[in-house]
């Protein structure tokens, strides 16, 4: 049994995530706490597999009992998050602080009901994560000056003579793990998709954080965006993201379609409109996730000559995506995250 402490001071939220645990027959709800202090007495008495976790909370704030959390006794958090610009900014804080995933507040009782089977899926996913405490480069604050970079360039053509592309996927645990490959690139990469799951209000502060850190410059991808070299295009929440061929060069194509292996964006999805349109100068990375997303695209990916690529199971967060894609038959080489950027490197210019 997969044993739940919700803290929250919302008593609609209590109510609501004590119902999902206490309708799964592998959970327990272990109790339900008003705030972090109180929750931590619990937690002495007897800790959870899992917890999950609002930010806004009286007499201590969901960041500070995370990094607290996280320096005295790690465990699998998730963070409830809400739908704002401020909300997102403190999801990421939080992500880099350690939590494993999160979950958006919906603004109605028909979208919190709705969302129930997804939470319930979080919480089997964070039962089996591996959490540990944080140190290395962290996400800066809000309002963090970007590095200084070579402006993007502009035109009809730009874009042409492109070769390689590089696809990633990612799920739970792919904030950090896309912060430590992204972050250890130099500027002169292949452009790089990327698929992450998330919801939509989240992908662009996401893409924001990120090119603070990194030599590339990242983005939330829009549709139409010429690829460029030096260039990371991260999927916008809750819309599909895929390669088009425009002329002698490549754009993105952002879509809502109806989702796919239950996701939008799917890593399927992107990685099978990267096979067929780069093909043999492809390369395909599947980072941290629960689920099968993308199993069956980087299997296409690799009969159509490209080098794939799964992180190993011993530093993934959750090892789902990365064995699937490796069960199907699609993984050319496994590696740990903290070799996949010199992978990459190697493999661009080789």
């Amino acid at each position: 049994m997969i044993r739940v402490l919700v803290v929250d001071d919302s008593a609609v939220m209590r109510a609501f995530l004590g119902r999902v645990v206490q309708s799964q027959p592998d959970m327990e709800l272990l109790g339900v706490s008003p705030d972090p202090v109180l929750a931590f007495d619990r937690i002495r008495r007897g800790a959870p597999d899992v917890i999950t976790l609002d930010v806004e909370m009286p007499r201590m704030n969901g960041l500070d009992f995370l990094r607290n959390l996280m320096a005295i006794r790690p465990l699998p958090v998730i963070m409830i998050s809400s739908l704002t610009r401020q909300g997102a900014e403190t999801t990421m804080k939080a992500l880099e602080l350690g939590a494993v995933d999160f979950f958006p507040k919906p603004s109605s009782f028909d979208q919190l009901e709705a969302g129930a089977q997804e939470i319930a899926e979080k919480i089997r996913a964070a039962a089996n994560a591996k959490v540990a405490r944080r140190g290395g480069r962290a996400f800066p604050p809000s309002g963090f000056a970007p590095l200084a970079k070579t402006p993007l360039p502009s035109g009809s053509h730009a874009g042409a003579g492109v070769q390689r592309v590089i696809g990633i996927g990612a799920s739970t645990g792919g904030v950090e793990a896309l912060r430590t490959v992204l972050s250890a690139l130099p500027p002169n990469m292949p452009p790089i998709l990327i698929a992450q799951h998330m919801p939509a209000g989240f992908t662009e502060t996401f893409a924001r954080r990120l090119d603070t850190l990194c030599d590339i410059h990242v983005k939330q991808a829009e549709d139409g965006d010429v690829v460029q070299p030096g260039v990371a295009y991260i999927a916008p929440g809750g819309r599909h993201l895929m390669l088009m061929r425009r002329g002698a060069g490549y754009c993105t194509r952002v879509t809502d379609d109806a989702p796919v292996n239950r996701h939008r964006p799917s890593v399927d999805t992107l990685f099978r409109s990267i096979a067929r349109t780069v093909g043999k100068q492809a390369i395909g990375v599947m980072l941290t996730g629960m689920g099968g997303d993308g199993a069956d695209a980087m299997l296409e990916l690799s009969h159509a000559g490209a080098y794939t690529i799964a992180q190993d199971e011993a530093s993934c967060v959750v090892f789902g995506m990365p064995r699937q894609a490796i069960m199907a038959g699609g993984v050319r080489e496994v590696a740990a995250l903290s070799e996949i950027a010199s992978r990459m490197e190697s493999l661009a210019f080789a």
